[in-house]
């Protein structure tokens, strides 16, 4: 695996993200959100629950995305909160998560804390982030088709909760804010192959056995975080290479004990964008969180 050019990826990432939309064109986008319809997900988020959606390539998981946003306007909500990844797009801000993620006190780095819209500050790499470009697509397509206006969309990206999101500058307002609104957040919680760093002898393919593996794996972030280990989540991130690790720890931290499962899981091959050899991929899976019930004490 080379050395990663990190201005040249963004810059072709977000080409790849708006060729892919010209691609799917208008029926295409609509098609996406009609085959979502198979799940109804608005009484998850009524409820205080999270739906968490990918952002990996639209044609391979625009469904699942859609679920999300149907999920959203569904549940009638005045006020949407998106809890997103933010990606490390710098060698700096790469250097801090590896370094956070490793012991490092968070506080040492300008990244810490939450960014997204209507903060002011230095910190704004969110603008840049390609990871709700699809989110925004499929949201504009389905509140035309609805002749609605549709409700307040917030965002909001964490960036090195290290184990401990409870420290996250911002943390409280983020906390208010979501008291009255749904929440939903993103997560590509599994990438795999050459182009990410393993070895040919270690990678395999995304076949039926391979997404399999990927379920599996991402299965047990889910149990780390169902059960409140935000350190070993964050381990649980590093490992498997999803790009969640703070999104994921915020909302499980602001929406309290849940149940998480996994509904779906595709993928997205990533060996053209890296400019490696397959297997270069990404697995794609939408995920429902769902409220516990209260014990009454």
């Amino acid at each position: 695996m080379t050395a990663l050019d990190y201005a040249k990826l963004r810059a072709d990432i977000n080409a790849l993200y708006a060729r892919e939309h010209v691609e799917l064109g208008h029926e295409g986008t609509l098609r996406c959100l009609d085959e979502a319809r198979r799940w109804d997900l608005s009484g998850t988020l009524a409820d205080g629950g999270v739906v968490v959606f990918p952002h990996a390539g639209v044609a391979d998981c625009g469904h699942q995305i859609g679920a999300a946003v149907n999920a959203c306007l569904d549940s009638r909500a005045d006020k949407v909160v998106v809890i997103s990844v933010l990606h490390a797009f710098t060698d700096a801000m790469q250097q801090a998560r590896v370094n956070v993620s490793g012991g490092d006190d968070p506080a040492k780095y300008p990244f810490w804390g939450i960014q997204g819209t209507g903060i002011p500050g230095d910190r704004q790499e969110w603008q840049y982030d390609h990871v709700l470009t699809s989110w925004r697509h499929l949201w504009r397509a389905e509140t035309t088709r609805r002749g609605i206006r549709g409700p307040l969309v917030i965002e909001r990206y964490p960036y090195l909760a290290g184990g401990n999101p409870s420290r996250l500058p911002g943390i409280e307002e983020l906390a208010r804010l979501i008291e009255d609104a749904v929440v939903v957040s993103t997560a590509d919680a599994f990438h795999h192959g050459i182009g990410y760093g393993d070895t040919p002898e270690t990678s395999f393919d995304p076949d039926a056995d391979g997404l399999a593996k990927a379920r599996a794996r991402m299965q047990e972030g889910v149990d780390l975080l169902a059960a409140g280990n935000y350190a070993g989540y964050d381990r649980h991130c590093v490992e498997a290479k999803s790009d969640a690790r703070d999104a994921g720890q915020t909302f499980r931290y602001l929406r309290g004990p849940m149940r998480g499962e996994i509904l779906d899981v595709t993928y997205t091959d990533s060996s053209e964008l890296y400019g490696e050899p397959p297997p270069t991929w990404v697995a794609g899976a939408l995920f429902e969180w769902r409220q516990l019930p209260s014990s009454g004490a």
